[in-house]
């Protein structure tokens, strides 16, 4: 049921992100790309990977762990206020309402991704597929209805921010169960022996090594847009984030339909060489349909299926390709390290990957390389596949 949800959901992204590409400029999926990606930003720092503690963290009740979780992150999201801003300033951006705008994404996607982990361990299979799916089809719904309807009368509102924000508090919706149940209520729990203890998923890592952890991933994520923002302008920003947005689905689909999942369900009892099989397989077959994706994108431009103004994506769908699918192989394994006692290990050496890439990242502006934006993704994208396929085969020799 969660594989199917998650693919429902995944198709569903990939379909709104498609409307972007036909019937919006680049213009304004760039910007909502920067805005957008400001709020995810945000949300992830704001979050510190708490939906994985969430998760891993089996001891603690789900409603009480939600709670926890939601306020920590509350706090850590309102502190954060003055980075965002900078981040919007930094992309060039007007302050106004771009900030609110960002503020707004990030606070509903926030919940969404905590009441995606809490479904999963208090929710019905019904709950656990209906909190992937809405969203997206909400947002994608939303979207379709106000072109329709816009165009009869003469709307020029932010009909991407406005269709995503929805989708959002959609998701958002389903954390209020975990507030209907008061702390005190929660019976007390109890380690079955101490066995449990050392075979089930858990995450020891320090609150600075998650927080940090956190802090450079979100970082790079959003500085991969803003940097782009800034070097090449809205047009290219477009063509980049659009298809970056179609290809990074399946990596998310991979993470959320398996490692969440495995997560959830406690201690590792399939035999270790056939769940590495199975782990390999699922890698793969996510690199032939991200594969699969790139080269539909391909034909679409090919046969002038989108308008001539797209036609600047073409040297962005070999590289991305590369990267997302390998960031699949990364994501089909990112459960390992939670059930091997190597969570710790794990944050440093994704760390340690996040440096790399900001190096080349960062390489036009502050070593003044001459690169174009063809040449820059083609570097970025070699150097960060190569990353994630050697951090792919650390986690597959975990015990």
């Amino acid at each position: 049921m969660i594989a199917l949800s998650s693919a429902v959901a995944f198709a569903t992204q990939v379909a709104f992100a498609l409307l972007m590409l036909r019937l919006f400029s680049p213009q304004e999926v760039g910007e909502f790309s920067v805005i957008s990606q400001i709020g995810f930003f945000w949300m992830t720092l704001a979050l510190a990977q708490s939906q994985l503690g969430l998760l891993a963290n089996q001891h603690q009740p789900a409603h009480i762990a939600a709670q926890h979780a939601w306020r920590a992150s509350v706090l850590r999201g309102v502190g954060l206020l003055p980075i965002a801003a900078l981040a919007v300033w930094f992309s060039q951006l007007a302050l106004w309402p771009a900030l609110l705008w960002a503020l707004l994404l990030a606070f509903c996607q926030m919940d969404w991704m905590l009441a995606q982990s809490f479904t999963l361990r208090a929710g019905t299979a019904w709950q656990q597929a209906a909190v992937r799916v809405l969203p997206p089809v909400t947002a994608a719904a939303t979207a379709l209805t106000a072109v329709l309807v816009g165009a009869s009368l003469d709307w020029n509102g932010p009909t991407l921010l406005l269709s995503a924000l929805l989708g959002y508090v959609v998701g958002a919706a389903w954390l209020v169960p975990a507030f209907c149940v008061r702390e005190d209520s929660q019976p007390a729990h109890k380690d079955d022996t101490q066995a449990s203890i050392h075979t089930r998923p858990s995450d020891p890592r320090s609150a600075t090594l998650r927080m940090t952890h956190t802090l450079v991933d979100a970082l790079l994520a959003t500085a991969i847009i803003v940097v782009w923002q800034r070097l090449y302008g809205a047009e290219e920003t477009g063509w980049m984030s659009a298809l970056l947005r179609v290809l990074g689905f399946l990596p998310a689909v991979v993470h959320m339909a398996w490692a969440q999942v495995a997560l959830a369900k406690g201690a590792q009892t399939e035999n270790r060489i056939t769940a590495m099989a199975s782990l390999w397989w699922l890698g793969l077959g996510a690199f032939a349909c991200v594969m699969l994706l790139g080269l539909s994108c391909a034909t679409a431009l090919d046969q002038d299926w989108l308008d001539l103004k797209w036609h600047g994506v073409w040297p962005y769908i070999a590289p991305l390709v590369l990267w997302q699918g390998s960031a699949c192989l990364s994501a089909a394994f990112s459960h390992r390290p939670f059930q091997t006692q190597s969570a710790s290990a794990y944050s440093r050496a994704c760390i340690a990957l996040s440096g790399v890439q900001a190096v080349v990242l960062f390489a036009p502006i502050g070593l003044t390389l001459p690169l174009d934006a063809e040449q820059h993704i083609a570097t970025f994208a070699s150097v960060s596949s190569l990353g994630l396929v050697g951090l792919t085969v650390w986690m597959a020799r975990l015990r």
